[in-house]
């Protein structure tokens, strides 16, 4: 495995913050073991995105100078979410165009931005993994992930190194998911029946297990897998890159709404 010497700064997400903190430490434990330092800052923040996405320009915009300033020092900024990362990679500069003491900030945060699995494999060119998983996976493509950061060999390339693990590829595992963050709220019953087909798709893989690199989807997507009755075990793909998955899957132990 290739040893870098960066100082990353870890965006831990609010979603791993709040609902599974696994991810953030799974994160940790793989870029520590491709050779970083990794810190994570304790003033950071929401990156924004729930703001952007319902048309509060003005709180997102505070919203990022706080984590530029909390990021700013670091080499790197890796988030284990597509979202957040082209949150900041894509948007930030955009929200300070205007804005002549911000907008040189904002280009940098984003040129040292990075989602987990793309850092690893097109940054530290990370080769081989100490870990291993015994169980079929399918993958899901997260929508900002895919379409915002072009993310999709990258996370595929990973799990081909983790021992035992086997890959069986679903039907349109590029298509949404129907959480969307404020998607699944202002259209329910859109979402519901997407996740439905999502769930479909999962099933006939016959794979035991369904994996992603953005915790939303995949908190929608165990949520409509236990409600069906679905044994399917969820987890971020940071959690079987690090050999973290013998505690519950996401959505495990959980009542079925």
């Amino acid at each position: 495995m290739t040893t870098a010497p960066y100082r990353v700064g870890l965006f831990v997400t609010c979603l791993a913050d709040l609902m599974r903190p696994q991810v953030a430490f799974a994160a940790v434990k793989v870029l520590e073991g491709a050779g970083c330092q990794v810190v994570v800052p304790r003033t950071q923040s929401c990156c924004g995105q729930p703001a952007l996405n319902s048309g509060d320009r003005t709180n997102t915009i505070e919203i990022a100078k706080q984590v530029i300033d909390a990021f700013e020092e670091y080499d790197f900024v890796v988030a284990p979410s597509g979202s957040c990362a082209d949150t900041i990679k894509n948007k930030y500069p955009d929200l300070f165009a205007k804005d002549m003491q911000w907008v040189k900030r904002a280009h940098a945060m984003a040129g040292k931005t990075w989602e987990l699995t793309s850092f690893l494999r097109e940054k530290l060119n990370v080769t081989a993994l100490a870990s291993s998983y015994k169980g079929v996976c399918t993958y899901h493509d997260s929508c900002s992930g895919l379409r915002g950061l072009n993310i999709q060999s990258q996370p595929r390339e990973l799990l081909a190194k983790v021992d035992g693990l086997t890959l069986s590829e679903m039907k349109d595992s590029n298509v949404c998911c129907g959480f969307g963050g404020l998607f699944s709220v202002k259209y329910p019953d859109i979402s519901a029946r997407m996740v439905q087909d999502k769930c479909a798709d999962i099933a006939d893989t016959k794979a035991d297990t369904i994996l992603g690199g953005d915790l939303g989807c995949l908190l929608n997507i165990a949520g409509r897998l236990r409600r069906e009755g679905r044994s399917t075990r969820v987890f971020h793909v940071a959690e079987v890159l690090a050999g973290m998955t013998d505690g519950p899957a996401i959505g495990e132990g959980d009542d079925p709404q």
